[in-house]
């Protein structure tokens, strides 16, 4: 596979991972960016139409490690997840490793949103696959102790039903936030930059399971992770809802979303006010998720989407912003 860009952060001008990405994936080592095999075998996923189905729910990963200089497959002691191409009923699945690697790259580059290290990567056969490195695993192969949402409210399949990850709301995570973490009133930026950025990017599959707090080895507090799974699910499900979860815990409506039904700035605004940010730091935050236009077309354009997709993620994330500028 010959490259023009960097496949870790989509850099002009590399046949294989920069120097910065190579030290970011692999603490230096020169891996390269195809694998030395195909793509694993793996069973057919079932499908159970009465659950609320997810494109991170029905794609298998499987477990690396670098061995001898090489990205091996591994049952014990993984370093990085590898995604490839996913099954299922979805639209436009062999394009989902290229949209989360864009998407990952976007939130982190453009927005500063602090996100699990990840690149794209090939199997021995060009097919395209996602791989990502483990945030909770330390340089000793020691995990760090991580719980998401799902976990930490006590929620499961056979507790919440089959829906259990999508049965909560935006709010009721942030006052999880608060009643967890001691810095609160920085990771509740955070929180609401990612928030904001999910509905932007067309994300309707950022449920409890995509936030995880994780304790702070060095003062023993805890704080969110880095981000991950962010994707744009509208390119794999056509007329998916706005958001994965509502935004408030209550049925609370601004005249904006009655008017139109869609979420558009005050509801942003409203959900800022409920999180307890500053008038001054959520019009900050919020100016800056709508602007770096130019800075986005270019990670699109650099993108390993192919054409039709490029144009469809960009006429969606033109759709949200207009949203979000009224």
């Amino acid at each position: 596979m010959k490259l023009n860009v960097c496949p870790g952060c989509l850099s002009e001008g590399f046949e294989t991972y920069c120097v910065k990405c190579t030290k970011l994936l692999f603490d230096g080592k020169k891996i390269s960016h195809i694998l030395n095999f195909t793509r694993p075998e793996f069973n057919k996923i079932k499908m159970d139409s009465k659950a609320r189905l997810s494109i991170s729910g029905i794609q298998i990963k499987h477990s690396l490690r670098i061995i001898e200089n090489e990205l091996k497959l591994t049952e014990r002691g993984g370093q990085f997840i590898l995604k490839p191409i996913p099954s299922g009923q979805f639209t436009n699945l062999y394009q989902v490793p290229a949209n989360e690697h864009l998407t990952m790259q976007i939130a982190n580059q453009v927005y500063n949103i602090k996100t699990a290290v990840n690149g794209i990567i090939f199997f021995l056969d060009d097919e395209t696959a996602y791989i990502t490195r483990r945030f909770d695993v330390t340089g000793e192969d020691k995990r760090l102790l991580q719980e998401d949402f799902a976990q930490i409210t006590g929620r499961t399949e056979e507790t919440h039903g089959k829906n259990y990850k999508y049965d909560f709301s935006y709010e009721e995570i942030a006052n999880l936030i608060k009643k967890y973490v001691s810095a609160y009133p920085i990771e509740i930026e955070k929180y609401f930059r990612v928030v904001l950025f999910n509905y932007l990017f067309s994300n309707g599959d950022s449920h409890l399971k995509n936030f995880s707090l994780f304790r702070n080895q060095k003062y023993g507090d805890y704080l969110l992770t880095p981000f991950y799974d962010l994707l744009n699910t509208s390119l794999h499900v056509p007329n998916e809802t706005g958001m994965a979860l509502e935004l408030f815990k209550d049925e609370f409506q601004t005249e904006a979303f009655k008017a139109g039904s869609k979420y558009t700035r005050p509801d942003f605004v409203e959900f800022a006010k409920r999180l307890e940010i500053k008038e001054i730091r959520y019009n900050r935050i919020l100016d800056e998720i709508t602007g770096k236009t130019k800075k986005v077309e270019e990670l699109i354009s650099r993108s390993f989407l192919n054409d039709n997709m490029k144009s469809e993620y960009l006429k969606s994330y033109q759709n949200r912003l207009g949203r979000l500028r009224f």
